[in-house]
């Protein structure tokens, strides 16, 4: 392909230039690639220019001059070059799944993206989805490292997909990945946008500066009568509703007041829920395998993308009680044999963590138990209010390492107590989970939280396999504590009598 064929902005002079592949690794660079030296938090690649040329670069662009070994290779300027290098990679990989809906807010995004997935696949449509479970599809599944990915993966793999016959992409949109133009030149249908909270502030310094970058799908990436579908209980909600009016975009809604879906009542069963909708005024009732109400407004967010899609409702709500926990989010890893349960959830923020404690305490009426910690290089801001919010909701806190990265744990976790002084201090995750375990009476719940579906554990100086999943599964799996059907009660009775005094008794 020639140079002129990817970026409008090259002069006539190099427009014939043969480019064979992209890069903004200097590292990967081959002859004839593109070399895009990108700004990034810890260093340029302008200082990477020459070794780019050396390993084979037929053309770079910076947006700012740079001297380089070699005057026959043309340094093109730009103003942005995350902005070119998007343009570069949609032209290079220039085919398309038709369908692509994108989902932005703080917290949720995982669930609407799986659960996108779940209802399409059970009514035989293709479907994959991108983002923080990594790549999924019928065929394959591929693990990322970050919520978005980078331009050049995100291009690469959408052509693979499309080559694949995939008609239908949801992805994840974190305000990292938009406000680096990471998802620039894609052609979006349909944006979700599912709440706004505290996070991230170590990167965008201020909550307006987050919230705009979240904005950014809607005010710069969306074309006229595509679609945005939020909920409108949300206080941003009156915002969204402004961008797709000014800018014609058809708005699909959920709300307990009013919305395309409006949800009447919502009970609870255990580790199920039973909801009550209408859509049009037709009214839908059914259950679900899933804990959390705000999983519910997640789950009916992804029935409207699906619809948007074209499936039918009937055939969506005729399955839709086959729909499980996405892996990591609220997910009920164990009912143990004493009624106590244990829950595994990806809450690293203060509002996740608050909603999904209110969310645990509404729909099983039990005391909790908690093991968490906060990512290190992040939001410092956050683990005090964490603490907080634990010590409020929680009978006993086990205060740990999450992904330290090059941070002190110690400090940290220094850092988390300080909002919650009784909590218990156990640096080694493991041995908190153990304990913790150790320490759960009957009819109470265990939160494993902040780490989710993760499989290892980031220390900087290495990364450690490490699954909270794996190791509650080993610590229950080796005392034998699983629950049996139909056997709570009798363990009641071996609990109070001495069982050899127990006979013929029916359940």
């Amino acid at each position: 392909m020639f140079l002129g064929q990817l970026l409008k902005s090259v002069s006539k002079n190099h427009q014939k230039i043969n480019i064979s592949g992209i890069s903004f690794d200097s590292r990967k660079v081959k002859k004839n690639y593109i070399f895009f030296a990108i700004k990034g938090q810890r260093t340029s690649g302008t200082n990477y220019i020459n070794e780019a040329i050396l390993n084979g670069a037929s053309a770079i662009v910076s947006d700012k001059k740079s001297k380089h070994n070699s005057i026959s290779i043309p340094l093109i300027l730009v103003k942005d070059v995350r902005e070119s290098l998007s343009e570069a990679c949609s032209n290079f990989y220039n085919q398309k799944p038709k369908n692509i809906v994108a989902v932005t807010g703080t917290n949720g995004k995982s669930s609407v993206v799986n659960f996108f997935f779940q209802i399409l696949k059970l009514n035989m449509v293709s479907v994959a989805s991108i983002g923080t479970l990594g790549i999924l599809s019928n065929n394959f599944k591929k693990k990322t490292n970050l919520t978005s990915i980078d331009s050049l993966s995100l291009h690469k793999n959408l052509q693979i997909l499309a080559k694949n016959k995939i008609k239908n992409v949801i992805l994840e949109a974190s305000s990292h990945g938009l406000k680096q133009k990471r998802l620039n030149n894609i052609n979006i249908n349909t944006g979700i946008f599912t709440n706004l909270s505290h996070d991230h502030l170590d990167y965008h310094k201020n909550m307006q500066s987050y919230f705009s970058s979240k904005l950014y799908l809607f005010n710069h990436l969306m074309k006229k009568n595509s679609k945005i579908i939020s909920d409108e209980d949300i206080p941003e909600f009156k915002i969204i509703k402004k961008i797709a009016n000014k800018r014609k975009i058809n708005k699909i809604t959920i709300g307990t007041n009013s919305g395309n879906i409006k949800i009447l009542n919502n009970d609870y069963k255990e580790n199920k829920q039973i909801i009550k909708i209408s859509i049009n005024s037709v009214v839908y009732e059914f259950e679900v395998s899933l804990i959390g109400y705000f999983q519910i407004k997640n789950l009916l967010m992804a029935i409207l993308a699906a619809l948007s899609c074209g499936l039918n409702k009937n055939k969506i709500f005729s399955k839709i009680h086959k729909i499980k926990a996405v892996p990591g989010r609220l997910e009920c890893i164990a009912n143990l044999n004493n009624n106590s349960n244990i829950i595994l959830d990806f809450a690293h923020t203060p509002d996740a963590l608050e909603q999904s404690l209110i969310a645990l305490k509404k729909q099983f009426n039990k005391k909790i138990i908690i093991v968490f910690g906060c990512g290190g290089e992040r939001d410092k801001k956050k683990r005090y209010a964490m603490g907080r919010i634990a010590s409020k909701y929680c009978r006993k806190i086990f205060v740990t390492d999450d992904n330290p990265r090059n941070e002190n744990p110690k400090e940290i976790r220094s850092s988390i107590i300080k909002g919650c002084k009784k909590a218990i201090n156990i640096g080694n995750r493991k041995k908190a989970i153990i304990l913790a375990i150790s320490e759960l009476k009957s009819n109470e719940i265990l939160l494993v939280a902040g780490k989710g579906h993760e499989e290892t554990q980031n220390y900087g100086y290495k990364i450690i396999s490490f699954s909270d999943k794996k190791i509650i599964k080993e610590i229950i799996y080796k005392k034998k504590l699983y629950f049996e059907k139909k056997n709570y009660q009798k363990f009641l009775l071996n609990k109070a009598f001495n069982k050899n005094k127990i006979k013929n008794i029916n359940f």
